[in-house]
């Protein structure tokens, strides 16, 4: 029995797409019975890496700013459409999971031309557009967070999909050879940064700031790849140990080595936070409304939100949390209890139950 997932363009789409697939074949799915939906981004990378067929087909996004470009995108997405339903036929495809983005609708329509059976998994506060468009008619809508649920009519809340490394490590048995992989003392105080897949210039700058003082805690940096090299000689010339990573290829040994967090709120980043029990300071970026993924772990009592205008007050904010360290453990104990450990196995219970149940 063949299946197909949706999830393109970015890693808080790409990743928990792997990991339901990971649940499905744990679950008795054959690795090559399961084929992924994307264009030419990060998913033309990462997925065959993980050991998946990418079908590839030429996709973009609607653009938020006026642009010509907009004006071509509903023959681009039918040419899309064309191709995803040639290959659903040809596959035999039971079943289709969609995890929201750009390629969502092409591959929605697609289903439906085929009598395909689809899965809709939203993973953020704010139901995205494409999962708006296409949530009726759906076999089952699943979400990460309550607020959405309340968007999307007949939706189910089960998390964000983690990896299972992620989900099962014990953080203080990884801490101390976490902190000697970045070169930094197992005692001690240790604030985590990171700003998203691309960095985060405004958090960067704040950081950078804050790292001026030598009565500050050690610093791992998460900056992404296009932000390191600008930042580098400032932590070489930092008082205080200041640890430049462009990419972390083990989100595991970051969350073990930190004591705070301080991050955008996209949806994979805070339930990863939930799921490592790690107290958070959260600057939501606006414009994609992160601030609805946010709520969901400061409502918990598990992170306190820094607006990017405020900036100003972040040292101040991440010194009164590391002063605490009473209110540092009833965080991590907020955050853990926030989070849905089972959500990858959910929706990759989902997908097989629209195809009928079986794995063969």
């Amino acid at each position: 029995m063949s299946y197909a997932i949706a999830a393109a363009g970015t890693g808080g789409h790409i990743y928990p797409a792997l990991a339901v697939a990971q649940e499905m074949v744990t679950a008795g799915v054959e690795r090559n019975d399961i084929a992924f939906i994307g264009a030419d981004r990060l998913e033309a990378t990462v997925i065959p890496e993980a050991g998946y067929e990418l079908i590839s087909v030429e996709m973009r996004g609607l653009r938020r700013s006026l642009s010509l470009s907009n004006l071509s995108l509903p023959f681009v997405v039918r040419r899309a459409a064309a191709t995803v339903t040639a290959e659903l036929r040809r596959r035999q495809v039971k079943s289709l999971l969609v995890m929201g983005g750009y390629i969502t609708v092409p591959s929605v329509m697609a289903a439906r031309r085929s009598g395909v059976p689809y899965v809709v998994h939203e993973q953020n506060g704010h139901p995205g557009l494409a999962n708006r468009l296409v949530s009726r008619g759906a076999a089952k809508v699943l979400v990460a967070f309550p607020e959405a649920a309340a968007k999307l009519r007949g939706a189910q809340v089960v998390g964000n999909p983690l990896r299972r490394s992620l989900i099962s490590m014990d953080k203080g048995a990884r801490r101390h050879a976490a902190r000697e992989r970045y070169g930094l003392d197992a005692a001690g105080l240790v604030v985590g940064v990171v700003g998203g897949s691309q960095g985060a210039a405004a958090i960067n700058n704040a950081v950078s700031r804050y790292a001026e003082r030598p009565d500050r805690p050690a610093l791992v940096h998460l900056v992404g790849p296009s932000h390191g090299e600008a930042l580098l000689q400032r932590s070489e010339e930092a008082p205080i140990p200041w640890r430049i990573v462009g990419f972390e290829n083990s989100m595991e040994d970051f969350y073990a080595a930190c004591d705070l967090v301080v991050s955008r709120a996209g949806a994979s980043t805070v339930s990863e936070l939930a799921a490592t029990a790690t107290p958070s300071v959260l600057v939501p970026l606006e414009a994609v409304a992160q601030e609805n993924n946010a709520n969901y772990l400061v409502d918990a009592g598990a992170a306190v939100v820094v607006q990017q205008g405020d900036l100003g007050i972040l040292g101040s904010v991440i010194d009164r949390l590391l002063a605490d360290p009473k209110q540092l453990a009833a965080m991590s104990a907020a955050a853990l209890g926030a989070s849905r450990p089972q959500a990858a196995a959910a929706v990759a219970e989902a997908v097989i139950g629209a195809a009928g149940g079986g794995t063969k």
